[in-house]
Parts: C-alpha cells; structure tokens; sequence
C-alpha cells in the first residue's frame, strides 16, 4: 500500500502508548505438538454468541497453522507472568518445555496459573492488511481475581495496584 512514513511512526506512537493486556494464544498442531504465541491484540466481540478475536501477523512462523486451526485457547497473563509473554514472544522452538502448563479436557494446552484462559472453537478468519484475525467461539471459561499482565510503550509490567485495590 505504501502509508506515508510520518503517518506510520505518528500510528505506532499512538498505540505504542495505548496500554493492552497480554494473553498467549495456544493451540495443538498438525503434528499434536502444542504451540502459542504472544499477543496484544485480543478483544472481546459479543455475548450472544460469545465470541472474541485476536490477529495474528502472516509473516509469523506458526502463521499457517494457526490459521488451520478449528480451536484455540486464550491464556490472559497475569501481572507475574512476564517471563512467559517474552518467551512466547521469542523464536524459541521448545517453549513448553520451559513453562508449566496442562492439557485441558477440550485437548488444548493451557498455561498455568494464567489470571485467565477462554476456551475457543474457530468462529471466523478474516484476512485484513498483513494480519489475518481469528474469532473464537469460547467454550469454555476460567477466571482469577488475579491482576494482568500489561504491555505500553514497548515494555511490559504488571498491572498499577492504584488501579486495583480499588
């Protein structure tokens, strides 16, 4: 397409200083090896059906199996969880042999103690720009009082407990 360059920093400034949570996306793969990805860019969609979304870059490695995929799981990180955003975020080939985690009982692995995960099967792939967004028809619920894990201008940290506690 060819956005102007001032227009492409000024849009990444923009959002770089919008805080989002942070939720790895698991799933199980061809081959029945589990894989996953860092992500902020998860968002809720609707109640009736419960759906949500989250995009995923084409130019991702995993790219081509998530987007076979017909389920998934949302792993939203709490405020402790920073290791596992970096190491889900890196081309480390092993990352679950250097997390705890545990197949749920829909067959999809799920990294522990996240504040929460929501079970998804495949609602809808949508290819816009150079991301392709999946929505997901959640299954299935789990949720802590845990805090979040945010991300905001390029770092990563754990929820500000003025915001919390209150």
């Amino acid at each position: 397409m060819g956005e102007n360059i001032e227009r492409v920093a000024m849009f990444k400034k923009a959002l770089g200083n919008y805080p989002t949570g942070i939720s790895v996306v698991t799933a199980i793969d061809e081959n029945n090896e589990p894989i996953g990805l860092t992500v902020n860019s998860f968002a809720s969609v609707s109640i009736d059906p419960l759906l949500v979304l989250w995009s995923i870059d084409q130019n991702v490695t995993t790219y081509d199996t998530f987007r076979k995929i017909d389920k998934f799981a949302i792993n939203i990180l709490a405020a402790n969880q920073r290791e596992l955003a970096v190491l889900f975020s890196t081309k480390e080939e092993e990352r679950f042999d250097n997390c705890e985690w545990t197949l749920s009982e829909n067959g999809l692995p799920l990294l522990t103690d996240a504040m929460a995960t929501l079970e998804c099967d495949t609602f809808k792939t949508v290819e816009v720009g150079d991301h392709t967004t999946l929505f997901g028809h959640v299954k299935q619920v789990d949720a802590t009082e845990k805090a979040p894990l945010l991300y905001h201008r390029r770092h990563i940290g754990p929820f500000p407990e003025e915001f919390y506690n209150k």
